[in-house]
């Protein structure tokens, strides 16, 4: 597959938020969140001692011109988790949908960074940039997702374009430039995806991720409803592939993988997911 390009921008008129974890005493809160229209910020409680955000946008997906602009920063010892309300539709349109994530996580802190699929429907056009800067004992826990579309409705592979980078460093080092790109200007996508309707990356760096790494390593080779590869990223790193039937067999596996997430967090942050 051919490669985005390194970099994406977003205009003045972008939905842009910010948010800012930091620890206080036993616990993380967030020490700010704001965002302006179509991207909507929810902070709700959990039972753990990580704060946790969800973002969201207005209409229920992202329609054509739509651009969200996200930085967060994960102060010293924090731990925070980052996801999504659902699964971010995208819907047909020239111009696109676009997201940006900027993400600084300070020593000794986690950042789960955990958004639901992206799923872009018939004609759609979408691309995302996320950028993370690792302290030297930071951990970052990554996962991005993206499905066929909607297959009930026929929308299988029939999407223009789907574009994703995602940049790790820990800083002046780069640990990871991953891309992604499925363009119909290719080539029918349908043909080339086969039988899979899903697709994950899972990226685990840093000292608080041992337990995660560990379990994607061991998945390696595994071929049952969905298939995983894993390779060692850098000394304290681990990425791994995942392909499968259907968006719930994925999200399955990758919940499978992380399940020693929630001791970090203090609280399983897919118990009430799916």
């Amino acid at each position: 597959m051919s490669l985005p390009t390194p970099s994406l921008h977003v205009g003045p008129d972008a939905g842009r938020g910010h948010l800012v974890f930091t620890r206080v005493g036993a616990r993380t809160v967030i020490e700010a969140a704001r965002a302006n229209t179509p991207l909507k910020l929810l902070t709700p409680d959990n039972h753990g001692h990580a704060a946790w955000a969800f973002a969201t946008s207005f209409g229920g997906g992202l329609v054509d011109g739509d651009a969200l602009d996200l930085s967060v920063r994960v102060n010293h010892d924090a731990s925070a988790l980052v996801s999504t309300q659902s699964q971010t539709k995208v819907f047909r349109g020239p111009r696109g949908a676009t997201q940006v994530l900027t993400a600084d996580v300070a020593d000794g802190a986690l950042l789960a960074l955990l958004p639901d699929p992206v799923a872009c429907f018939a004609g759609a056009r979408y691309s995302q940039h996320t950028t993370i800067a690792l302290a030297p004992t930071a951990t970052v826990i990554a996962v991005e997702t993206f499905t066929s579309g909607r297959q009930a409705h026929g929308d299988r592979w029939c999407f223009a374009r789907y574009a994703s980078r995602l940049s790790i460093t820990r800083p002046p080092t780069p640990l990871l430039s991953d891309a992604v790109l499925l363009d119909a200007a290719h080539g029918p996508i349908d043909r080339r995806m086969r039988g899979f309707d899903a697709m994950a990356t899972v990226v685990a760096v840093g000292p608080r991720a041992t337990e995660v790494r560990a379990a994607m390593l061991a998945a390696h080779g595994e071929r049952a409803s969905t298939a995983v590869a894993a390779s060692e990223l850098g000394p304290d790193g681990t990425l791994a592939r995942l392909a499968g039937p259907s968006a719930e067999a994925v999200a399955d596996k990758v919940h499978a993988l992380l399940a020693s997430l929630a001791a970090s967090l203090g609280d399983n942050p897919f118990a009430r997911k799916w």
